[in-house]
């Protein structure tokens, strides 16, 4: 019998070129699955929550809620009498009673915050005095023990990004933010067949001459390790007719055909032939200069990726793995596999409470050195979404009250696929981010932002932690934004524009008729029942509000929640009059909004990092035309 030849013996790469260009490997297509279901899929689209989370201001303790300002000089020797409301707030319950200067309402952990208070006094810093008073011995901050609207996740901040795979966390997180399905890319299925008289399923008595299928089971498990359904057609016997049936068959049903056996030039060996008859282009690569796995052969027919596997197990599972696995992935939406890292250093101190170990998540970045650097993720017992931001995590000594800056440490990964982030952005967070986020992502880049506010991204891109910092700080001296705050290691590249305004309700009679902020601002001043919500420190809004208020702290001033979502919030719920935003944040609330002025939101990139891929993708996008029509429709003024 006349046998066929290997077309041709190609090299690893141009070989894996052929067949991945040929194939042009996309998810096959997307459905929505209950969130019960979801465990282990890959997110189709992009997830932002429908609401704050939390939804309002609650508290992180059983105590009592107060007025920071009430108990400033509370201690032992001295304790603060309060008078209680005699309220008790529970979880569930909105508070009727507001607090007043020198008085306070018992309430429990996760009960919303009552008007008026901005701090939680744990229940143990206090006792009850003969006369009814509530004794406080110890001071708190303004918003200690209090997790604002919003401080965990913002409305439309994407929190769990397209081509992320769900587990616990993300089904956690989905679930806080009233998810009940999800759009998940589709499992491709893929027909695993195994060919040849002699193979015999495990399990089953092996007679003379007989193997035992072992690809087939193999195979299997691999599709389903890295996304696929597998649809196991069984063993065909060296029978030219059943294996055409059987090709058809799967072409017909499936997204890609496997089999093993039956590449090499043995006689008998028709299956290259029949695989060149599915359809155009048929084969595309028999014979790599591999050892193991020189007589792969990789077809695409009718758009579909029909491969040919050698028959010992390990030339089938290292050709699989180097040759089918990455093109498999693509089909179902996840990212390519990446290797595992554990040591790495941490830039800041992380504070730690004596005599108890501290388990510290992180998130890991390159540094300029090509060092793994690990940023503590702070965002409390609480945060959801910090299992989301986090790659893994760093254990303090149950002896040390600290982990000094700069510590070398080993990361216990949450994941051993984890992979350091292509581009890390840290500093201001804005929402104009996300469709720039969205398509580097989609072409390949894995995407880190960490929100540490303007001045916080700028010490880390100082620091040479981070590839871009965004950012929006005005000098007060020359009025110039961003600029003045770099050094020469920064070089800064324009963003956007966004306008920063007073936002209260509509409704609200007290700021009828100003026509500048600054006369909003004073009305506001000037009655001490109306109630402010400011910005952490460390944010451009907030530098914007110190300048308007010039050193006093009117009602609310304590109240400091990280994002322009949580200020909104906090205005159409009632547990403020007025704050200071942006104006795309505003709309979600329909907030009344008076117009400051523009501010700047550009980037300052370290000159080391200038020339990377994912940063000149990064620079390349904001510039693109449609990219800047795509943030004016958001509400923002591209530079």
């Amino acid at each position: 019998m006349k046998q066929d030849q290997f077309l041709t013996v190609l090299g690893r790469d141009e070989a894996l070129a052929r067949f991945e260009t040929a194939l042009a490997a996309a998810p096959v297509g997307v459905e929505t699955v209950p969130l019960g279901d979801s465990l282990g899929r890959i997110v189709a689209r992009s997830l932002s929550p429908a609401i704050e989370v939390p939804p309002f201001d609650r508290s992180t303790m059983d105590g009592f809620a107060v007025r920071a300002s009430d108990v400033a000089t509370a201690s032992e020797e001295n304790p603060i009498a309060l008078k209680p409301t005699g309220e008790q707030i529970a979880c569930g319950r909105l508070p009727r009673i507001a607090i007043e200067p020198g008085a306070t309402s018992v309430i429990a952990t996760g009960g919303p915050i009552p008007r008026g208070a901005d701090a939680v006094v744990p229940v143990e810093w206090t006792e009850p005095a003969a006369d009814g008073t509530i004794l406080v011995r110890r001071a708190v901050a303004g918003g200690q023990n209090v997790a604002f609207a919003g401080s965990d996740l913002g409305r439309g901040e994407v929190f769990i990004r397209r081509g992320t795979p769900i587990g616990s966390r993300e089904i956690g997180m989905m679930a806080a933010s009233g998810i009940g399905e999800v759009p998940v890319w589709r499992r491709p299925k893929v027909a695993v067949v195994s060919t040849g008289d002699e193979l015999v399923a495990p399990g089953a008595p092996l007679p003379p001459a007989g193997i035992y299928d072992t690809n087939g089971p193999i195979v299997a498990a691999t599709v389903a390790e890295n996304g696929g359904e597998p649809v196991i057609l069984g063993r065909v016997p060296d029978d030219e007719a059943a294996l055409r049936e059987t090709l058809a068959r799967a072409l017909e049903s499936c997204d890609m055909v496997v089999l093993s056996g039956g590449t090499s030039k043995g006689a008998g060996d028709y299956t290259s032939r029949l695989v060149a008859e599915l359809g155009e282009p048929g084969i595309v690569v028999h014979g790599v200069a591999l050892k193991p796995g020189k007589p792969l052969c990789l077809a695409v027919c009718r758009g579909k990726a029909v491969i040919v596997l050698p028959g010992f197990p390990a030339s089938a599972m290292f050709t699989f793995h180097e040759f089918v696995v990455p093109s498999l992935r693509r089909l179902a939406g996840l990212k390519p596999r990446a290797d595992e890292s554990v040591e790495a250093t941490v830039p800041v101190r992380v504070p730690s409470a004596r005599g108890r170990t501290e388990y510290v998540m992180v998130s890991l970045a390159e540094g300029d050195e090509g060092e793994v650097v690990a940023h503590p993720v702070f965002k409390g017992s609480g945060s959801i979404s910090a299992f989301a931001q986090a790659d893994g995590f760093v254990a303090v000594d149950a002896l040390a009250d600290h982990l000094p800056a700069g510590s070398d440490c080993e990361v216990t990964l949450f994941d051993p696929d984890i992979r350091l982030p292509d581009l890390v952005i840290a500093g201001s967070h804005c929402i104009g981010l996300e469709p720039i986020v969205d398509t580097l992502s989609d072409r390949g880049f894995d995407v880190r932002i960490l929100a540490l506010g303007s001045t916080g991204g700028l010490e880390a891109a100082r620091r040479g932690e981070c590839d871009v910092a965004p950012m929006h700080l005005m000098d007060p001296a020359t009025g110039g934004w961003n600029q003045p705050f770099l050094d020469d290691g920064l070089e800064l590249h324009e963003g956007w524009r966004r306008m920063q305004g007073f936002v209260h309700r509509p409704d609200d009679a007290r700021f009828a008729g100003f026509a500048t902020v600054a006369e909003a601002v004073a009305a506001a001043l000037a009655d001490p029942s109306v109630v402010m919500v400011n910005r952490n420190q460390g944010a451009g809004t907030r530098i914007l509000i110190d300048r308007l208020l010039a050193g006093r702290r009117p009602q609310g001033w304590q109240n400091q929640p990280r994002s322009h979502g949580a200020v909104v919030v906090a205005v159409a719920r009632g547990a403020a009059d007025w704050g200071m935003t942006i104006e795309p944040a505003s709309r979600a609330e329909g907030l009344a909004f008076l117009p400051y002025g523009e501010e700047h939101y550009d980037f300052a990139i370290p000159r080391s990092r200038l020339d990377r891929p994912a940063v000149r993708a990064f620079l390349d996008l904001v510039a693109d035309p449609a990219m800047r029509a795509r943030l004016a429709e958001i509400g923002f003024r591209p530079a």
